[in-house]
């Protein structure tokens, strides 16, 4: 099978410019979100909402930024990527803002769900799904993978530098004399002001980061358009649903529940699970680097499903392990090649789609995986409350994540890039 036809462009110096300023971006945005997200909660508890309230306001949160993602992204190559990223940026500024200014659930319920802000400190809103094809635009076919795993390591780093600021601001402050409140409204406005700052660098970039022009003038010849895809539906809802799949079985495994259940298992203290999620996500970034020589070698879909099957095996092996220091060892073991499949993934799903569905694709296929995400650590909780159960999710986990390897390969092992054809 095909992949999508790929323009060539010769690679510029405006090409090298975009490509450093949506680093940045990235950086910027993803330190916003660490700084923010430790503090979120007590500033909420701090201004009096209770604590159903901020239950509802956090989940309220995370599914308006999922829409607003989805509305945003669909429409991105056709109106415009960086008016899109634009928007992003406004509704950052907009979020953060109404959460420094006001104290009224009503007014914080609105900002939550019409705003972006992120209260888990991962990426959030339209920016990664329209930068990945901005960056596809700017960046030689042979480049792509070894720059999106980049692009995800310095989100990773720049996200734990942004939790520890935050908290190290917060703490400062009190320590100087400040009320909590207000030493927490200085960074919900410090994270507005990073919206204004996303904004300038935005609108500093320059065309490129757009769809080729040919492109777009195919899609007015009248090809039918739905949810900014075209030729490219039928793969990317294969590919979304195999995502959902995988995120499902992900989320039965997510860090706080891994944390809890090495508590509960062994009594792990909570220094020691900082200092093992710590090391973990050194190597989750350190093996996302190591993906890019490996697809150069075997292939994009070759390398998502030769690293990930053994890391879900080595995930199905932690609660086997008969004391704490092997299952930590075999839980970093896993980490060390885990992740190898996401720069992978972004990568595959930019080059089999056209170039002016791009944004669309990561966004529908990033919208997936929130979806299949959140519907599985619920049903972990409750294993991880029942005496006998509590190591089910991580076979749970396994078990889908390895059917999704299998799927995955059997459904795209022939549709292959066409840099990888060369």
């Amino acid at each position: 099978m095909a992949s999508a036809p790929q323009p060539l462009r010769p690679q510029s110096a405006a090409g090298d410019s975009d490509i450093r300023l949506l680093f940045v971006t990235r950086i910027a945005r993803l330190f916003a979100y660490g700084l923010l997200s430790v503090v979120l909660a007590l500033y909420l508890a701090a201004l009096g909402l209770t604590t159903p309230q901020i239950g509802a306001l956090l989940t309220l949160t995370l599914i308006g930024d999922t829409v607003i993602s989805l509305w945003l992204t669909v429409v991105a190559d056709r109106v415009g990527r960086r008016r899109m990223l634009l928007v992003g940026a406004g509704l950052m500024l907009f979020a953060g803002v109404l959460f420094a200014f006001s104290h009224r659930f009503v007014v914080l319920l609105v900002a939550a769900t019409l705003g972006v802000i992120s209260p888990s400190g991962n990426e959030i809103g339209p920016f990664l799904s329209i930068e990945q094809a901005a960056l596809s635009e700017a960046v030689p076919f042979a480049r792509r993978t070894r720059v999106f795993a980049w692009y995800n390591l310095v989100g990773s780093f720049a996200t734990a530098v942004g939790a520890l600021a935050g908290g190290c601001i917060a703490q400062l402050l009190q320590g100087a004399g400040h009320p909590a409140l207000e030493s927490y409204r200085v960074l919900v406005e410090a994270y507005a002001g990073f919206g204004v700052l996303l904004a300038v660098l935005f609108a500093r970039l320059s065309l490129r980061v757009e769809p080729a022009t040919a492109s777009l003038k195919a899609l007015d010849s009248g090809v039918r358009v739905r949810l900014g895809l075209h030729r490219s539906r039928g793969i990317v809802a294969r590919l979304a649903a195999l995502f959902a799949l995988d995120a499902f079985g992900g989320g039965f495994v997510i860090q706080s529940l891994v944390a809890y259940w090495f508590h509960m298992r062994f009594g792990t203290e909570p220094a020691l699970l900082g200092a093992i999620f710590f090391g973990a996500n050194l190597l989750a970034g350190a093996s996302a680097l190591l993906a890019a020589r490996v697809a150069a070698r075997i292939g994009l879909i070759n390398t998502m499903v030769y690293t990930h099957l053994p890391s879900n095996v080595l995930l199905m092996l932690v609660p086997l392990m008969p004391n704490q220091y092997l299952a930590i060892a075999m839980l970093l073991l896993r980490f060390s090649i885990s992740q190898m499949d996401v720069p992978t993934r972004q990568s595959y799903v930019m080059a089999v789609v056209s170039p002016d569905e791009r944004s669309a694709a990561a966004g529908v296929t990033g919208v997936a995986r929130s979806v299949g995400a959140s519907a599985s650590p619920g049903l972990a909780g409750l294993f991880l409350g029942t005496a006998g159960l509590a190591s089910v999710p991580f076979f749970l986990s396994g078990a889908l994540k390895i059917v999704y390897d299998l799927l995955l390969y059997r459904s795209f092992r022939a549709t292959r890039p066409s840099e990888e054809k060369r």
